[in-house]
């Protein structure tokens, strides 16, 4: 069956490049809109600036580390968001493993160490 080639693949995800360009830690599956983002601590949890290398062969690897301040949760997802605060909300992805802060922490997200891959 024919579908899409590489090229139309990499065009979609340097698109989404472009606009999911904050990261976010969540505390369950936040669905379509984004919902159990992480809240509170000392220092706060914030997005971080989401930065992407060019797509290749129908995959997109982020190309800056990411370290998040974490207060005491257990955080099972990274989405994807447009803005800071606010914004459009662009999906999400399951963490490898859920992650338990029994007290406040970092979370770090090594350079490359989000992908997103068409198949």
């Amino acid at each position: 069956m024919a579908g899409l080639n590489n090229t139309a693949k990499n065009s979609m995800l340097d698109n989404l490049g472009g606009l999911a360009v904050y990261a976010s830690l969540h505390t369950a599956d936040p669905g379509a809109t984004g919902t159990s983002e992480v809240t509170g601590g000392s220092p706060a949890y914030a997005r971080k600036a989401l930065t992407w290398a060019a797509a290749a062969t129908a995959s997109k690897s982020s190309n800056v580390g990411l370290v998040f301040d974490v207060p005491a949760v257990t955080i099972t997802h990274l989405g994807y968001w447009s803005a800071v605060s606010a914004g459009t909300f662009y999906g999400s992805r399951p963490l490898d493993t859920n992650q338990v802060f029994a007290t406040q922490g970092t979370y770090t997200v090594a350079s490359g160490g989000v992908t997103e891959t068409l198949t």
